[in-house]
């Protein structure tokens, strides 16, 4: 397979438009190779040429010179140190009788398969399409001047050119398999965001919509809401402008909550249309993903794909880095220092750095030594009094003595981690100064986190995202937290709320707090529909809610539960054992919940939630293929390393990655071994974290700390260090209209077309680079599916079946039914109509009713091995 390289010389007549690459595609001969054509000049450029490669094989070419020829030859046998034995391992002669080449060459050229395949194989385009969109690219580029802003345009830059078969390293048969199962896999991606109004990526969707043969819809993209920062002079917890009481009844079952019109209806069983996940297509959809990311030709395509995008970086940055910082140094005003970063994972009780916590206790007792701040065991005691109980005095404290800070006594250790959350080893300290529960009504951690949110205000280009705990153990908890965040008014427009949900269900119920599990789901999300559906019933909640943007689930990834989520797992209310959940159990009916919910509180306009779980620090690979399907984003993916299938997925779906390699060095892996560089190098969307500053930084700025030292052991260069910068606003809860301060108005695109370098001081090169690098690889999939040998022809219908909701997703309703777009593909390729098709959803209709009354026949199951055979038979939200 040559590798070129495209460079701003040699042009000649494009006709492509501005700013694409693609491949002239023609029938070719099998041998033949095709020339070429990639633009040098961007959207947007002064002169718009191009460049075409030279074709990789000319006359003659094999016919190499003879003394060239021996003295490769010479070099090669010298490594062998054995001169003597050149004839024996010649790389170039060979027995022009050698039966075996007799052999194969008559084996393929009596085989018509074969023949018909190594014509295929040798369309020698370069799959690097910058929208799939482009149907076509009649129209000559003309270098006439054109409307874009300077800021806009992409400086000509040196492209890798790969040039020949695109499936080569594996078999036709196996590069095709690999990209059906891939391109199931992003359409189970998509289903769900779109169900839990999470992102999606614009160029993944064009691409599968150009499979699928549709037309793509800028408006069809779903966008999570989030509070946008109150303007001057507004009150940030004014309860004036809170909605009305609808009437609704909120009640749970089988570990979800549904949502009625009024008590008759909930007596009934009659909830309002607010769709959620189905329990049996959700297992089967994890059950194929289980089965890709273990299947061999896809684990080896997917290895390839990897190493290629690493390498094809490494070549890009030895030929452009010079250009990417030429364009920064011409940038006026930005640099590093004033971009916009987001600390996208950092927990709200270790956001402070230990010095910052030491010196608060001392100035605390200094004023306030003889303030009743503690109850202990029934009597309420002074600080002075509580420190003599612990033999302490915060004069004689030091860091040291503290003990917060993480170090190699903690290494694959978390329960050692976690005591480091009690200062001087001390729970009453913890419960002291941060809780928001205490004696004192959480005012001493209010005061923190308000400094804390200072310092950000005043370094003016730094923000986080700081998690608070709901345990699930009592209703009342987010009462509580909500009155603790009102009363202390913990409001700063540079911090952004996330709720944390441990798994710990196992203590809980150790303890008795719980009955079961489905009781600790409903301590957790019932308050909060009841908010949404009454606000002025609690204000302080509905207030609170407005600045939260997400749910987090915490804990300690590598203890293994021992169970298997499956059709067979015990629903919620059943689960009354003092054994914990496994991990896929507890993201699946949180990320059903936080979906119906985000469906309700859309309905009133209210801001949404993203679901952004603790994912892949440690424990089992199926920790990461459950946040594939429900996440938006995930913090740590450490464990991606391990599956090359997983990590080309999270790559394709552009899925956000908090990362946090200070943390993992002093728990799970050394900070050399961190996989940052390489995900960053590959494409992967990566952001900069720090977790617990408390435990892992010293200075008053941990998240610049954090770039700070990537920056030096990995030798990020300053293009990088914006980029991660970008990437760690856009995978953020800010809300849109800071985005687009922050950003520029056109971030939501993707490319060259929505960065503005004059906020992000990212250089057009790279963002060009990533652009056409994503899409070459999703193109590949498109071109492996529409090579498929079954023919598949896939096209979109609306199918009126008999039940309501079948498949638990988005539908309409008209004269002949309820009506579901449903991708027929699958159907097509085994030579099926649309009427066939139509009969087998009215059978899941059926299948479905009888599931609901407590029973499922022969057919259904038959029906369930038929909807995840072979080639996908994709059902979405309309």
């Amino acid at each position: 397979m040559p590798v070129s390289l495209c460079s701003p010389g040699h042009t000649q007549t494009s006709q492509n438009r501005p700013g694409h690459i693609s491949g002239t595609h023609t029938s070719t001969e099998p041998g033949s190779v095709q020339n070429l054509t990639i633009p040098s000049q961007s959207r947007g450029s002064a002169s718009q040429s191009s460049v075409t490669m030279p074709k990789v094989l000319v006359p003659g070419q094999e016919k190499t010179d003879d003394n060239m020829r021996a003295f490769a030859e010479k070099v090669f046998a010298s490594e062998t140190k054995d001169e003597n034995m050149r004839d024996e391992i010649s790389m170039f002669d060979v027995a022009e009788d050698c039966p075996i080449i007799h052999t194969e060459l008559a084996h393929h050229l009596h085989t018509d398969d074969d023949v018909e395949k190594r014509k295929r194989l040798q369309r020698s385009r370069t799959i690097a399409l910058p929208s799939a969109g482009s149907k076509a690219f009649a129209v000559p580029v003309a270098p006439v001047e054109v409307d874009t802003p300077t800021y806009l345009e992409v400086p000509d830059f040196q492209r890798v050119a790969v040039l020949g078969d695109y499936a080569a390293g594996v078999t036709m048969d196996d590069f095709e398999l690999s990209c059906k199962g891939l391109y199931r896999a992003l359409t189970i991606r998509e289903k769900y965001m779109r169900l839990g109004y999470e992102r999606f990526p614009r160029t993944a969707s064009q691409y599968l919509r150009d499979i699928e043969g549709e037309t793509f819809k800028v408006e069809d993209q779903l966008q999570p809401v989030f509070t946008s920062p109150p303007k001057d002079g507004e009150d940030p917890f004014d309860t004036k402008s809170l909605p009305e009481n609808l009437g609704y009844v909120a009640r749970m079952k089988d570990g979800l909550i549904y949502v009625y019109n009024d008590a008759a209806a909930a007596d009934k069983q009659q909830p309002k249309d607010l769709p959620h996940p189905d329990y049996n297509t959700f297992i089967d959809d994890m059950n194929f993903l289980i089965a890709l990311i273990a299947q061999g030709p896809t684990k080896t395509y997917t290895h390839r794909r990897l190493k290629f995008l690493m390498s094809k970086f490494n070549v890009h940055e030895m030929l452009n880095e010079m250009e990417e910082m030429k364009e920064l140094k011409m940038n006026p005003h930005r640099d590093f220092y004033n971009c916009r970063k987001v600390d996208t994972h950092i927990h709200a009780a270790a956001c402070m750095n230990q010095k910052h916590l030491l010196r608060f206790i001392k100035k605390s007792y200094r004023i306030d030594a003889d303030r009743v701040v503690h109850n202990l065991k029934g009597k309420e005691v002074t600080m002075k009094e509580l420190f003599q109980s612990l033999n302490l005095h915060p004069y004689d404290l030091t860091v040291d003595s503290l003990d917060v800070h993480a170090g190699r006594q903690t290494f694959q250790r978390f329960d050692k981690f976690n005591a480091k959350y009690n200062p001087v080893g001390a729970s009453e300290l913890r419960d002291l100064y941060l809780k928001t529960e205490n004696h004192i009504s959480g005012e001493y951690f209010a005061t923190i986190i308000k400094e804390v949110a200072n310092d950000l205000e005043e370094a003016r280009y730094q923000y986080a995202e700081p998690r608070l705990s709901i345990y699930g153990c009592n209703p009342n908890e987010w009462t509580k937290l909500s009155s603790w965040f009102v009363k202390h008014r913990v409001f700063s427009p540079n911090l952004k709320w996330m709720i944390q949900v441990p798994r710990i269900y196992d203590i809980f119920r150790g303890r008795n707090f719980v009955p079961h599990f489905g009781k600790m789901l409903e301590n957790i999300f019932l308050p909060v529909f009841q908010a949404t559906i009454d606000p002025q019933s609690n204000p302080d909640l509905s207030i609170f809610l407005k600045h939260v943007t997400g749910f987090d689930s915490v804990d300690d990834e590598s203890k293994h539960s021992g169970h298997m989520f499956s059709t067979k797992s015990p629903k919620p209310e059943e689960w009354d054992i003092a054994k914990n959940p496994s991990y896929t159990y507890y993201i699946y009916y949180m990320y059903a919940n936080i979906a119906v919910l985000n469906q309700l509180r859309r309905q009133r306009g209210m801001n949404t939630f993203m679901f952004r779980p603790h994912c892949g620090e440690a424990g089992a690979i199926t920790h990461l293929l459950a946040a594939f399907m429900t996440a938006d984003n995930i913090s740590h993916g450490l464990n991606l390393k391990k599956s090359p299938v997983l990590q080309y997925l999270y790559f394709l779906a552009q899925i956000p990655i908090a990362m946090s390699p200070l943390s993992n060095n002093s728990l799970f892996l050394e900070y050399a071994k961190n996989p940052l560089l390489e995900f960053h190098q590959k494409g992967l969307v990566v952001s900069l974290s720090t977790d617990d500053p408390m435990q892992f930084h010293y200075t008053k700025e941990p998240l610049m700390e954090e770039y700070a030292i990537a920056a030096q052991v990995f030798k990020l260069s300053t293009c990088d260090m914006c980029e991660i910068s970008r990437n760690s606003v856009l995978q953020s809860a800010l809300s849109h209209e800071e985005k687009v301060h922050f950003l520029g108005s056109d971030y939501l695109k993707e490319g060259p077309e929505g960065n503005d370098i004059r906020k992000t001081n990212v250089a057009q090169i790279r963002m060009a680079y990533r652009y056409e690098t994503l899409c070459y690889e999703l193109n590949l999939i498109k071109e492996g599916l529409k090579d498929c040998s079954s023919g598949l022809s896939l096209r979109w219908s609306s199918v009126p079946v008999p039940n309501p909701q079948p498949f638990g997703l988005p539908r309409s309703r008209d004269a002949a039914g309820w009506t579901f777009p449903v991708c027929v593909g699958a159907f097509a390729g085994l030579g099926r109509t649309t009427a066939d098709l139509r009969d087998v959803l009215s059978l899941a209709g059926r299948v479905q009713q009888e599931r609901r009354h407590g029973g499922v026949s022969a057919r259904g199951d038959a029906l369930r091995k038929l909807l995840i055979r072979g080639a996908p038979l994709v059902i979405t939200p309309g």
